[in-house]
């Protein structure tokens, strides 16, 4: 009889147990369908290009996600950053006791410099574009330009929509060479491009920076090439790509009369540096047995090699890096991907395997018809309306309109193009869809 007593006590016992079990995880999983619910009918733009496109698993996707959303709920200092959508203005007032470091603020802001004269405004502008797509941090834009578009850069960048200007700064400056003669200065290689040697003395509050050419498209976030920092040693203190992936056919290997980087020359239209290490180190040259400062470097080494140079800041550039090789950081060509890298048959490895990541498109590609592919893409990026779905504005246009170039030499490789913008794309929208939801076990 106690058996049978005690075997029903256990029986109902147990059956309370799981009565309360039920109950309770109803009452948990209701606020999660909620949430979602919530999500959806108001999604918030700045979530675009909200990792980097990588291959990453879900789990590692949704984490990254996590950490993105509680730098929106970081206090803001700078008033260009004070207009939020309604959500993240929510989020952030329900946060905005919690303290943040000086640290943490400042690594919220990258810093790119580009340098336009002439007729470069629609192009520098298109530059612009293409690196706010794609951002997942905020940008500082410092843009030297001559005085007729100071202007102009103001009145075209204040056009654009709210929700795009929520994501960057800027500060346009006069061109200036603090040393030497100023118009043999503007006038090295092409119009003002040796205003980029002058970074370091100029921008003396910035610690680290991206100089881009004007002709540059970002074909995937800028947070990624800007994590390269991260993989400086203890004596590198900038970063650029090869000029060439193959000496038998690269310029500086064949032709230049001064001495350079490496095998073949590093190519300086896309270069990020670390501004604060480049300040405090002196240089070793071919001049004087003591090292010189960067500032105190340039215009002696010009006067030297200025016979002896074809490309201006860049051949300059080459003879600092060939003295103080242990400086230098070099990425791979996908980083900064050329005609040449396709005009002579594939020769970018790293493109042909995970597609370009930064596209140059120097020699005027953009504006002619001598390579189609570099200009489908940059037409693509130039015309898409801001706000517009990217699939449909963006990526079907740019695809459809590749299939015209698979007859010329570098279209016939349309992979090496579309692989990196398509991937960027996909994480966008698969974040935007499945955010919040969390994986079932």
């Amino acid at each position: 009889m106690r058996i049978y007593c005690k075997i029903v006590v256990v029986a109902v016992c147990f059956g309370v147990f799981l009565l309360l079990y039920f109950l309770g995880g109803n009452g948990v999983d209701d606020p999660h369908l909620k949430e979602v619910e919530k999500d959806n009918s108001s999604p918030s733009s700045s979530d675009l290009g909200n990792i980097v496109a990588s291959k990453i698993t879900k789990k590692y996707q949704h984490e990254v996600h996590i950490r993105m959303e509680q730098a929106h709920l970081k206090p803001r200092e700078r008033k260009v950053f004070n207009r939020e959508s309604h959500v993240n203005a929510k989020r952030q007032r329900s946060d905005a006791g919690r303290p943040v470091s000086k640290r943490a603020r400042a690594e919220e802001v990258m810093h790119l410099a580009v340098v336009a004269c002439g007729n470069r405004l629609d192009e520098t502008l298109t530059m612009v574009k293409s690196a706010l797509l794609f951002a997942i941090k905020r940008i500082k834009f410092h843009i030297f330009a001559e005085d007729p578009l100071a202007s102009q850069f103001e009145k075209r960048l204040s056009q654009w929509p709210r929700a795009i200007s929520n994501k960057f700064q800027y500060r346009v400056y006069p061109i200036t060479f603090s040393v030497g003669n100023a118009e043999e200065w503007k006038k090295l290689f092409k119009p003002c491009a040796a205003q980029r040697l002058f970074l370091p003395v100029i921008l003396k509050e910035v610690d680290s920076l991206l100089y881009v050419d004007t002709d540059v498209l970002f074909l995937r976030p800028m947070d990624d090439i800007w994590a390269f920092l991260k993989a400086f040693n203890t004596t590198q203190l900038a970063a650029m790509a090869p000029e060439h992936e193959i000496p038998k056919i690269g310029w500086y290997s064949r032709f230049a009369r001064h001495p350079f980087y490496g095998v073949t020359g590093v190519n300086s239209g896309v270069m990020l540096m670390n501004l604060t290490r480049i300040r405090h180190t002196l240089f070793k040259n071919s001049m004087i047995p003591n090292g010189l400062s960067w500032e105190d470097l340039l215009h002696p080494l010009y006067q030297k090699y200025k016979n002896h140079i074809t490309w201006g800041d860049q051949d300059l550039l080459n003879i600092i890096f060939h003295y103080n090789p242990e400086c230098l950081f070099t990425f791979p060509c996908q980083w900064n991907y050329r005609p040449d890298h396709c005009m002579y048959g594939s020769n970018c490895k790293g493109a042909e395997e995970e597609g370009v990541s930064i596209l140059h498109g120097n020699r005027g590609v953009y504006h002619d018809d001598k390579q189609p592919a570099f200009k489908v893409v940059y037409d693509a990026i130039h015309d898409y309306p801001f706000e517009d779905n990217l699939f449909q504005s963006l990526f079907y246009p740019l695809q459809t309109k590749f299939l015209d170039t698979v007859n010329t030499l570098c279209g016939r490789i349309p992979q090496v193009f579309l692989k990196q913008v398509e991937k960027t794309m996909r994480t966008v929208y698969e974040q935007k869809v499945v955010r919040h939801v969390k994986p079932h076990k």
